[in-house]
């Protein structure tokens, strides 16, 4: 109990999942690791109770320090590469999850002020939209899995932020891959960042109703893309490029999207582009009234919508670019084990690194490991999307 040095086994596991001798070192408060004055094993269950009645969702558990019986498994020797591995892969993806993180809080700080201003009436300044897409490209070019990855962790309650700046970062990630010229891939990411512009004018009833919108609604719904030529009309500095990715995302190819209703050869690349980003991300993404859908099932119904909605060779595009087991994604390995898709540099779709933290078949916390399916016999059984654990593992990222 006095021991005050802590092992390098340490890992963040949810309250409810608590038992007892698990060793407890500290507690999660307002996303800061904060240490407890007398670290210890779990004795009672009256330990755990008390957690919970002072609102600690999240506790830090030394799995060394941890009794054989609790349920947590412990490194031996032969797992000691394996949790080098896991430290030296997680300083590295810590300090670019930094930046992204700051990037991603940025955006969104400015969307709301400029979503804000907008109701209001005033003119949206296209200039610092520019620096954000520059820096959005930046960190694409640098190194995009770490944004993967904090874009793997939304919120229910800050979707329209959210999925504004995916769409954007998809759009520019996608753009890269079809080596689009990095002039091009600013007006993509600005048009992106404004695409749901116009539902600061959509009833909020509608706009966050947790449930199917009835046909009267759905109509009142659309006319997010009227206000939003409205509000394109009225910015100036606005590129082309970044008003078609507003204006044409709920186009369909076969003459049947809106606003307009184009048709074929008048809707761009870029804006072809822009329907498969807005839809993948919107299906992704957990919401009030559903759960987040893995991608590979989001892919089956992008291509569902081909030829007459969406552009067919651009979403075998889109596949290829993201992949069908993108990083920051779940999967489930064939022992049982779930992790996070972690890096997939130079390798195929099939074989990347997971950072595995949880068994399904023995129903609790694993120890942290990066498998790398190149060295591994195992292999990807299928994608999962969160909603279908009964786990949070947003802690692992």
């Amino acid at each position: 109990m006095n021991d005050s040095v802590e092992s390098s086994n340490v890992i963040k596991i949810p309250t409810d999942k608590l038992a007892l001798g698990m060793f407890v070192t500290a507690i999660d408060h307002q996303q800061s690791k904060v240490a407890i004055r007398n670290p210890g094993q779990i004795k009672h269950r009256d330990a755990i109770l008390k957690l919970k009645k002072n609102n600690i969702l999240l506790v830090w558990v030394d799995i060394d320090r941890s009794s054989d019986t609790c349920g947590l498994k412990k490194a031996g020797k032969s797992s000691s590469v394996s949790s080098l591995l896991v430290r030296k892969a997680t300083v590295t993806r810590d300090s670019q999850q930094a930046q992204a993180k700051k990037l991603l809080a940025e955006a969104k700080g400015l969307i709301q002020k400029v979503m804000s201003e907008t109701f209001s009436g005033k003119a949206i300044e296209v200039n610092q939209f520019e620096d954000v897409a520059d820096k959005m490209i930046e960190s694409v070019m640098d190194d995009a899995d770490a944004f993967k990855c904090i874009s793997a962790l939304r919120t229910k309650d800050a979707y329209l932020l959210e999925h504004s700046i995916n769409v954007a970062f998809l759009l520019v990630t996608f753009g890269k891959h079809l080596k689009l010229d990095r002039e091009l891939l600013k007006q993509m990411a600005v048009g992106g960042i404004l695409h749901d512009i116009g539902k600061i004018q959509v009833d909020n009833e509608i706009l966050h109703k947790p449930g199917k919108l009835t046909p009267e609604e759905f109509e009142h719904m659309k006319l997010h893309q009227v206000y939003a030529i409205e509000i394109m009309n009225e910015t100036k500095g606005l590129s082309q490029v970044s008003k078609d990715v507003c204006l044409m995302h709920h186009e369909k190819l076969d003459g049947r999207g809106y606003p307009n209703g184009l048709k074929d050869e008048q809707i761009p690349q870029h804006g072809r582009m822009s329907c498969i980003v807005d839809i993948f991300d919107a299906l992704t993404a957990s919401r009030c009234y559903k759960e987040a859908m893995s991608p590979a099932a989001a892919f089956k119904i992008l291509m569902s919508l081909t030829p007459f909605h969406l552009d067919q060779k651009l979403v075998y595009e889109f596949i290829r670019c993201v992949g069908i087991y993108p990083v920051g994604s779940l999967v489930q390995l064939s022992d049982e084990r779930v992790g996070i898709v972690w890096d997939s540099k130079g390798r195929d779709a099939l074989h990347p690194v997971v950072k595995c933290f949880y068994s399904i078949k023995y129903k609790r916390y694993t120890e942290v490991t990066m498998v790398d399916l190149l060295k591994s016999e195992l292999h990807i059984e299928r994608g999962v999307s969160p909603g279908s654990l009964d786990v949070d593992p947003s802690q692992f990222y």
